[in-house]
């Protein structure tokens, strides 16, 4: 049986209504919207800043490749182990005050890092930092979806580009704060983290408010039986969406986590120009995250997903090979088109799975933190090994696994096996 969520007003006399009646569209809230955006940045910002001084601690602690790719698979796999969970959790009894104790664990992961004198206590901090992200994604994703009202694309866009928008900054903040005070630099992200508990507990206050007043996540019968070999259908396109988020999440670590210690390696560039590059990068891909969702409201989200994923091959397959001043141009452009696919690809699989809001943002958006830490990992031993040329050259071709996007089904093919909620 396949069920979707959608606010419902409860009262007296809604049983009463004939089935074909429907009630208007709710408004979309965008102080809400704001709000858990801003916190998206400031949880984001501070996930992707340990990301961005891994060169610091790397020349501090005398750190191989491999020992960074570990710090990011502990934080990446802590967060993605954990989304799911509370994603399915949270579709059964949404618990509002978790937002702002997710960010309590930010919090202290933060101060954690200032003081962190060994490698094992730099762990410790990156897990607590993840464990923060994990509580805070799936209940953010449902703060954003309550607060959409008709409009599901342009709100998951304003979610998501709070998150990439936070990420964009982490290389200039290490330019700013970590080049000049070292891991101390990490007690100026306590306050971005208190003032993100101060802000989530206004949204919670909110959600409750809003649950108290009859909010609910209501489910609806489907029209018809779903048979076993249209189950099989969806769980092979579901497959197939996770194997595009597994590549995606390789290939931004890459470019994310490796690409500056390339840049420093092949153009001789200081840590605090290498990061500018890096700047480039995530800043496109947070605009090119914000235009994603609009876009695909317009044009479909198949269309749009195909669109992103192919049309940034020929730029992964060039960047190892261009001079210099090419390079930041085809960051930036590789960046957008990349990123235009990101909450897109959440909404598809909602779709896919309607009823299952914070199970699917759990395990889309853990899922590609997860692959992300483990890519880290992996492409670290591999450089220790190899030499980080030739495995930046090679990571050049990851993006062709989007192909495989042409075998995703149309929009209105997935309506037609999915039942849609009652406004």
């Amino acid at each position: 049986m396949t069920t979707n969520h959608t606010a419902v007003s409860q009262s007296n006399n809604a049983h009463k209504l004939p089935a074909q009646q429907t009630t208007p569209a709710p408004r979309t809230l965008y102080n809400i919207l704001l709000a858990i955006s801003f916190v998206h940045l400031f949880n984001d910002s501070i996930q992707a800043v340990i990301v961005a001084i891994f060169p610091i601690l790397k020349d501090s602690m005398q750190l191989s490749y491999t020992q960074i790719g570990w710090i990011s698979f502990a934080l990446n796999v802590t967060s993605s182990i954990l989304q799911p969970v509370i994603g399915f959790a949270s579709d059964r009894r949404p618990t509002p005050m978790l937002l702002p104790i997710g960010m309590c664990f930010t919090f202290t992961g933060m101060l954690v890092l200032a003081f962190a004198p060994t490698y094992a206590v730099v762990m410790a901090a990156v897990i607590f930092v993840g464990l923060g992200s994990a509580i805070f994604h799936p209940e953010g994703m449902r703060v954003a979806h309550m607060a959409a009202g008709g409009r599901k694309g342009l709100a998951q866009s304003i979610f998501q580009v709070g998150g990439n928008m936070g990420q964009s900054l982490a290389p200039l903040l290490t330019k700013w704060v970590f080049i000049p005070f070292g891991q101390m630099g990490a007690l100026g992200f306590t306050a971005i983290a208190a003032a993100g508990i101060a802000v989530q507990t206004y949204i919670a206050r909110w959600y409750q408010a809003s649950l108290n007043n009859g909010y609910v996540f209501a489910k609806r019968k489907p029209q018809g039986q779903v048979d076993a070999a249209q189950r099989r259908k969806v769980w092979a396109i579901t497959a197939i969406i996770i194997v595009l988020v597994f590549v995606r999440s390789w290939y931004s670590s890459a470019i994310g986590t490796y690409y500056s210690f390339y840049l420093i390696e092949k153009y001789r560039l200081s840590i605090d120009e290498a990061q500018v590059y890096i700047f480039v990068f995530l800043l496109s891909g947070a605009i090119g995250t914000f235009f994603g969702g609009p876009l695909a409201d317009r044009f479909g989200k198949r269309n749009l997903i195909i669109a992103s994923l192919l049309s940034v091959i020929p730029f992964a397959l060039l960047l190892p090979h261009l001079p210099l001043s090419w390079a930041m141009v085809v960051l930036g452009l590789s960046g957008f088109v990349y990123f235009t696919s990101f909450s897109t690809t959440v909404i598809y699989t909602q779709a896919l799975h309607p009823g299952s809001i914070g199970t699917v943002s759990g395990l889309i958006t853990g899922f590609a933190f997860g692959m992300g830490g483990l890519g880290s990992l992996a492409i670290g031993q591999w450089i220790d090994s190899s030499g980080i040329e030739t495995v930046m050259f090679i990571c050049g071709f990851l993006p062709l696994f989007g192909l495989l996007s042409l075998l995703l089904p149309n929009d209105k093919e997935i309506d037609s096996w999915t039942s849609t909620a009652k406004q």
